[in-house]
C-alpha cells in the first residue's frame, strides 16, 4: 500500500475506528486483505496504538474522576535533557498524559486523574514536586469539557430566533 492512501486509511481509523476492512477497502480502492495486512503492519509498527471510545464522563452519574493538568518546571539533565524526568512521571498509574511543552513557561505538562482534588494535590506534594530534578509545579483543575479529541461533547442547540435590535 502506497504512503498516501496509508496516511488516509489513518485518518479514516481516526476518525472511526469501527469502519470494517470491507468498508475501508471500499472507501480507499483497496482489498480487504490488503487493508488487514497494512493495519497489522501499523500496530506492529506502534503506529496505530490504541483503539479508544471517548466518553463524556460528565454525562455519568456520580462521575468518579477529577482531571487537572499540571506544568512542571524541570532542571534538564546534563546529555538527557527532559526524557528522565518525563519518563519517570510518566511510570505514575494515575498519570493519563506527560508532553514536553515549548514557549509556555514550563517545561512539561501532566494529564492526571483522580479521586478527588485532595488526592491529586497529594500526588503532586509527595509524588512529583520531590522529584529530582523538579523546580516547581502549578495544578489546574478542568471543571468542564466542551471538546475532546476533535469531538464536541455537549449538544449546543442553534437558537434559530430572529435577532432583534431596539
Amino acid at each position: 500500500m502506497d504512503q498516501s492512501t496509508t496516511k488516509k486509511l489513518l485518518m479514516l481509523l481516526e476518525e472511526n475506528c469501527r469502519l470494517s476492512s470491507h468498508q475501508l477497502g471500499l472507501l480507499l480502492d483497496c482489498s480487504e486483505e490488503e487493508i488487514e495486512a497494512e493495519i497489522k503492519r501499523l500496530q506492529a509498527e506502534k503506529i496505530i496504538v490504541k483503539y479508544p471510545a471517548l466518553i463524556n464522563w460528565e454525562r455519568v452519574q456520580d462521575n468518579p474522576l477529577v482531571t487537572a493538568m499540571i506544568d512542571v518546571k524541570v532542571t534538564p539533565v546534563r546529555d538527557i535533557g527532559f526524557e528522565k524526568v518525563a519518563e519517570r512521571i510518566a511510570r505514575f498509574p494515575e498519570v493519563k498524559a506527560v508532553y514536553l511543552m515549548s514557549g509556555a513557561g514550563y517545561d512539561i505538562s501532566v494529564l492526571l486523574e483522580g479521586k478527588t482534588m485532595h488526592e491529586i494535590a497529594n500526588f503532586v506534594t509527595k509524588k512529583l514536586a520531590p522529584l529530582d530534578n523538579v523546580v516547581s509545579t502549578a495544578t489546574h483543575f478542568i471543571l468542564k469539557r466542551y471538546k475532546h479529541d476533535g469531538t464536541i461533547l455537549e449538544d449546543y442547540e442553534d437558537d434559530r430566533r430572529m435577532v432583534v435590535t431596539p
